[in-house]
């Protein structure tokens, strides 16, 4: 527990003895300690800091920014596609690209493309790392963006470990990760595959 949740807690510590429960005035869950915690946004309601949250809130935030993240992603690309699209309208019936701009206009499709969906996914990483930060699950804005990038990526080297009750939520974030790459990865293949015959066409 980090400094500053400390203070928190010792300002505003409180003990209940009903069954746990979130939001407004709560009570924790039996034999527990329930403690009103005030966050960076003010108070947050009450927090079970000695037997940890709910089992099933990493599940309920993960999933909630799995399906977030997915649909971001989902009108991220068919945005991408509805420019592509009309790119190869006017390629096909306005534009006659000579065979020695056929190559550097591949190129730098792919390449944009895929600058696009960089920023997509930083998007939705930026989005896990809020939430990181807002649950307390790490104390500054900086380790949590980080850790989400690495995360979301499957990289796991950025020497981060969040607080011990929000872990599965980490894993969660590299399950989203896997999903929102493939995703991309068929995406940029079905961009190169219909601009193939283009390609070899003027060869």
């Amino acid at each position: 527990m980090n400094k500053q949740l400390s203070a928190a807690v010792a300002r505003t510590s409180k003990k209940c003895d009903k069954p746990a429960c979130f939001g407004g005035e709560r009570d924790c869950g039996a034999g527990a300690t329930g403690l009103m915690v005030e966050n960076r946004f003010g108070r947050l309601g009450v927090g079970y800091l000695v037997q940890g949250i709910h089992p099933m809130e990493n599940w309920i935030w993960g999933l909630l920014l799995i399906a977030l993240t997915m649909a971001i992603h989902g009108t991220g690309l068919l945005w991408i596609a509805l420019a592509d699209a009309r790119i190869r309208v006017r390629i096909g019936r306005k534009m006659r690209l000579r065979p020695r701009h056929v190559s550097p206009f591949f190129i730098g499709l792919v390449a944009l493309v895929g600058l696009l969906l960089a920023a997509l996914h930083g998007i939705e990483a930026a989005l896990w790392a809020a939430a990181y930060w807002w649950l307390g699950a790490l104390t500054s804005p900086a380790d949590a963006i980080l850790y989400s990038i690495d995360s979301i990526s499957t990289r796991g080297a950025s020497g981060l470990i969040l607080e011990h009750q929000w872990r599965l939520m980490g894993a969660l974030e590299a399950v989203d990760g896997m999903l929102l790459f493939g995703i991309s990865t068929a995406f940029v293949f079905t961009v190169m595959q219909a601009y193939w015959p283009l390609l070899t066409r003027r060869q």
